[in-house]
């Protein structure tokens, strides 16, 4: 095994035990150099095997941040980018459906509050017209809900689903009624209620609403 491979094993480690999350900005060449005692090019090629495996990724004059915590995650994303529409609002009808209804049982107060703040954003960029705003907060609501399952795996799979959610949620343009949206305050109301059944109700009438273009 070379010191490259070395390198990017542990590298690797480094970001699946968290010492980096996505988002974080990576030390410079120079410093990992030092602190794993080898040379700045033998950094430089394992960054790189990492950058094309997408755990990694350069941004010009800012450094290299992670943007996957495994290449499971990677591939994911890949697929989903190249998924139609259809098929994602799929996969999204089964995973809302049980994220709601485990929310509803199962959510804490600190799950509410991120759900009113997600809402407060998504009507304040309906009203603006703000298509990119709001498109973040809607995106943000049902991750929100995923997660308020405290069901690990549904929220990492609707996490690693945000992206593509991101772009089916804004090409439909659905904020004409952000402003006096019944479904999206249907369900934060029976999650709140802890009504899983309602839950249930609210979040499928979002994406029977959403199908048929006005979600």
């Amino acid at each position: 095994m070379t010191i490259v491979d070395t390198l990017i094993i542990e590298l690797r480690r480094e970001i699946s035990r968290g010492a980096w999350q996505v988002g974080d900005r990576i030390p410079p060449e120079s410093q990992l150099a030092e602190t794993l005692g080898v040379s700045r090019l033998s950094i430089r090629e394992a960054v790189r095997v990492l950058i094309h495996a997408g755990l990694l990724t350069a941004r010009q004059g800012d450094g290299t941040y992670v943007t996957a915590t495994d290449e499971g995650q990677v591939a994911l994303r890949r697929h989903l980018g190249r998924a139609e529409t259809a098929d994602i609002l799929d996969v999204r009808r089964g995973l809302d459906i049980v994220a709601a209804r485990l929310a509803a049982t199962m959510r804490t107060e600190e799950d509410l509050d991120k759900l009113r703040e997600a809402m407060e954003r998504r009507a304040a960029a309906g009203r603006a017209a703000d298509l990119d705003a709001f498109t973040d907060a809607d995106v943000d609501f049902h991750l929100y809900i995923a997660e308020a399952s405290h069901n690990w795996l549904l929220g990492d799979l609707y996490r690693n689903m945000s992206d593509a959610l991101w772009e089916t949620v804004k090409a439909n343009q659905c904020m004409d009624d952000a402003g006096d949206d019944p479904f999206h305050t249907a369900l934060f109301e029976a999650v709140l209620a802890g009504d899983p059944i309602a839950a249930t109700a609210a979040a499928l009438s979002i994406l029977d609403d959403y199908t048929d273009g006005e979600a």
